[in-house]
């Protein structure tokens, strides 16, 4: 049969918005979504380069001709953007860095076997136009270039600008690791939300990788992350972690201002601090809606951002199949809520600590005290995750291989 729909009743996505209230409990019910915890994702960025000069402008010709029928229409738009062999969709950051967003599996192992098909597959296609991913969370050798005209990329770009030189630095130089988990239950969620962000500054300091950019050393152990943070404050700090993080974050979307204003033409540049609940109150013509609404969220960046599921963005890529460490960390300090209190307590003393971790890493001497602990503690709940003992060995030895520069690093005092 097919639905008839009443002309006179808007479709979900165009109601307008008028009334905060309203605005506020939207965002915090589709950005905190309840239920048990099953799921696990990630969405792994990397730099793409020419493997005979690394240092070369990626040529975008090249980098279609690599992706195909994979493309996304960001970069083709004719496309048919198929999604890699194991079912992970492929896209673009805006200079280039291409992303595998994995599908969400029941477990580690599923993921695992997933991602790694998907990375393979990719692999092989760049090669073929001599092509090659980077290893670290910042493009070391490039200044940064945008690969991608599209009207969402132009106006970022320029309101960033006049931030600072962080934004286009994030845009065009940066690739994270992003790991996705489930917000919980309504009992669990404050204090689910409270471990992975709490647990911020311990992972970036364990995980950091990117010292380098365009060529010269930083002094910064992640300086992807400082770039993030440093793009514009108001949309890219992180979260405070209070007994009420869905409305809080409900009222921070609000009290953001537009990133971008979409329109019919390519200027898509927002009015200068006009937030959303201006919007809302009458800055602008005609009332937003529900979609635009989503839209606004999808231009927030904080290290933890809520997305249904919480979307943890603050860890550096990692070279090649080595993403899985920090997945499997992440995934056995998760698994049980007895483990999610006890990060909690753990890594409260630190957990402002993000700027020094992105710093010096585990040369930060109060980070580095408590990573030995978090890591400790996640070696021993590996079995939580569900990984086959092939497949946790190794990561296992890898985690005590952080734990060791943690022990033997002695740390900064700070």
């Amino acid at each position: 049969m097919t639905a008839v729909r009443d002309p006179g009743i808007a479709e979900p996505g165009r109601r307008r918005l008028r009334d905060r209230v309203e605005a506020e409990a939207y965002v915090a019910s589709v950005c905190f979504k309840h239920g048990p915890p099953k799921l696990l994702g990630v969405e792994l960025e990397w730099t793409v380069h020419h493997e005979d000069d690394p240092r070369r402008p990626l040529d975008p010709e090249k980098l279609a001709a690599a992706l195909g029928p994979h493309a996304p229409r960001t970069l083709v738009p004719d496309s048919p953007q198929l999604p890699l062999p194991a079912g992970s969709p492929l896209t673009l950051e805006p200079g280039g860095q291409v992303e595998i967003s994995a599908l969400p599996r029941a477990t580690l192992a599923e993921l695992f076997d997933s991602v790694t098909a998907d990375l393979g597959s990719l692999i092989r296609l760049l090669a073929a136009e001599g092509l090659v991913l980077g290893h670290r969370g910042t493009d070391p050798h490039r200044s940064p270039r945008r690969v991608l005209d599209t009207p969402r990329y132009a106006a970022m770009e320029r309101a960033f600008a006049q931030v600072g030189p962080h934004g286009v630095t994030m845009m065009c130089c940066t690739a994270a690791l992003q790991v996705c988990v489930d917000a919980g239950q309504p009992e669990a969620l404050a204090s689910r939300f409270a471990a992975v962000t709490a647990l911020g500054p311990v992972l970036v300091a364990s995980f950091a990788n990117s010292p380098q950019l365009q060529g010269n050393p930083t002094g910064w152990a992640s300086s992807r992350l400082r770039a993030v943070l440093g793009v514009d404050p108001v949309r890219s700090s992180p979260s405070a972690i209070t007994a009420d993080p869905a409305a809080d974050w409900a009222r921070r979307v609000l009290d953001t201002p537009l990133l971008c204003l979409r329109g019919p033409g390519d200027c898509w540049d927002a009015p200068p601090g006009v937030t959303f609940a201006d919007w809302m109150a009458g800055a602008l013509p005609d009332p937003p809606t529900v979609d635009d609404l989503e839209y606004h969220v999808s231009t927030m960046f904080p290290p933890v951002r809520p997305h249904g599921y919480l979307e943890v963005r603050y860890l550096d890529a990692q070279e090649g199949g080595n993403w899985v460490v920090p997945v499997a960390l992440l995934a056995a300090l998760m698994a049980r809520q007895s483990t999610v209190d006890e990060v909690v307590e753990l890594c409260r003393p630190v957990a402002g600590r993000w700027l020094p971790a992105a710093r010096h890493g585990l040369a930060d001497s109060p980070v580095a005290a408590v990573a030995r602990r978090v890591l400790e503690l996640g070696i021993q709940r590996l079995p939580d995750t569900g990984l086959t003992k092939e497949v946790a060995e190794p990561i296992a030895h890898d985690l005590d291989r952080v734990l060791h520069r943690a022990t033997s690093n002695g740390g900064t005092p700070r």
